[in-house]
């Protein structure tokens, strides 16, 4: 649950894909990171992906992508990682040292990192490196 104290990165939308996501429930009112003194929450949607602020290990920014890539909930065949995207880019792809559910109800898929097309990506890899 989010708090006062609270960091919250909205999502960048841009371009045509607004339309399409909105169809999936992705908004701006709902799809946003929010980072606490110990917890990393992130809304996407009905997607949603929590953990402690401990478990992310790296943060680094990413992108521009392809749209095919980038766009909508996905998942890496390659390494199991989630995408939250609603822009081409530039992102934030965040690394954890324990796998957190995020894309498949009930928690049995796990994913290594997320990749977040957020509003200010700088700012968020600034506050998870330099706390």
């Amino acid at each position: 649950m989010v708090t006062q104290s609270d960091v919250r990165f909205p999502f960048a939308f841009r371009g045509p894909a607004r339309w399409p996501l909105a169809l999936l429930g992705v908004t701006p009112a709902r799809a946003w990171l929010a980072l606490s003194a110990d917890r990393l929450e992130i809304r996407y949607g009905p997607w949603r992906l929590a953990t402690t602020r401990g478990n992310v290990v790296g943060a680094r920014r990413t992108g521009p992508y392809r749209w095919w890539r980038a766009l909508g909930p996905r998942l890496s065949m390659a390494d199991r990682g989630a995408t939250f995207g609603t822009s081409v880019g530039p992102g934030v792809c965040l690394r954890f040292a324990t796998p957190v559910p995020a894309l498949a109800p009930g928690g049995w898929l796990r994913h290594p990192a997320v990749t977040v097309t957020v509003s200010d990506p700088d700012a968020l890899v600034d506050a998870l490196t330099h706390p």
